[in-house]
């Protein structure tokens, strides 16, 4: 296949059906639902940029991916500039080891897990065992020689089989008293769909974004946010927490009060700054670890 340029829409169409694999790298590459959802926003950006830009792509979804990557590579050194960072040598050869047990412990593995291997390790595994591309298409996504991308294939392997065995002694996570108290007031007037209370909370600048949808500036055009709320009927908010930050867990009370989405808010003082809403990600909350805090 020749290198082309294909139409907009096409590009668009194309980004809208690997969005959730997309995240799903870019998640587990980060070790949060939430910071592999800013990626890919990210890497979307970017795509629509080189196609505007009169880009030519000879195979559009590797191309996708190798945006993606890039994204989330720049994501992790921008996390990680205070932190050392250890570096691997190359193994020059060692044999394609995929079987279904591995892939199963890949796909199976938490993202807490993924972040105990190196950003190497976590490419090969994701690309490979999670998302089923072959090594050579894995090659052409990371940049990486045939012989690195298995040395890190082999070493993110044994090392999740070693997870996989070891207990699980992660802390639950401790809210901020004052936190705990914003929120609540703020999933109390909600959940009794008292919305002139939650705008009163609201600062005149506050910033919506409602992911994979819209996003609104300023209290007025906030408005249309809780409107669009008030008129549902499928949903009941709780306090909870989402890969480890306070979030307000989206039920859904006609499927068993299954978790459908969530919110993340910052506050400035006593007044909502910015709320991200996850609900028209489902991607997202498949991928989170999402704890519900009990009364």
């Amino acid at each position: 296949m020749s290198a082309a340029k294909f139409d907009r829409a096409e590009l668009e169409s194309m980004l809208v059906g690997l969005r959730p694999k997309l995240h799903r790298y870019a998640a587990r590459l980060a070790g949060s639902a939430i910071e592999g959802e800013d990626i890919v926003q990210e890497a979307v950006v970017k795509a629509l940029a080189a196609h505007d830009g009169g880009a030519l792509v000879e195979r559009p979804e590797q191309w996708l991916f190798r945006i993606a990557h890039n994204a989330a590579q720049d994501h992790l050194r921008r996390r990680q500039r205070e932190r050392s960072r250890t570096s691997e040598a190359d193994m020059t050869a060692i044999a394609d080891l995929s079987v279904s047990a591995e892939t199963r412990l890949a796909t199976a593995a938490s993202l807490r897990s993924f972040m105990r291997l190196t950003p190497t390790q976590r490419s090969a595994v994701i690309l490979v065992d999670v998302l089923g591309l072959s090594l050579h298409e894995t090659c052409e996504v990371t940049s990486a020689t045939l012989a690195a991308v298995k040395a890190a294939l082999h070493r993110g392997r044994a090392e999740l089989k070693a997870l996989a065995s070891a207990p699980d002694d992660v802390a639950v996570p401790r809210l901020d008293p004052e936190e705990e108290r914003r929120l609540r007031r703020y999933i109390d007037l909600f959940n009794a769909r008292d919305f002139d209370g939650v705008r009163r909370l609201i600062a005149e600048d506050v910033q919506v974004d409602v992911l994979n949808r819209t996003r609104l500036n300023g209290k007025k055009e906030a408005s249309t946010y809780f409107g669009n709320y008030d008129r549902l009927g499928d949903w009941a908010l709780s306090l909870g927490f989402v890969d480890g930050q306070p979030a307000i867990l989206i039920r859904n009370p006609q499927a068993h009060d299954a978790v459908r989405g969530f919110m993340l808010i910052d506050w400035r003082g006593e007044e909502v700054m910015a709320i991200r809403d996850f609900r028209h990600v489902p991607y997202c909350v498949a991928e989170a670890d999402i704890c519900l805090l009990t009364d």
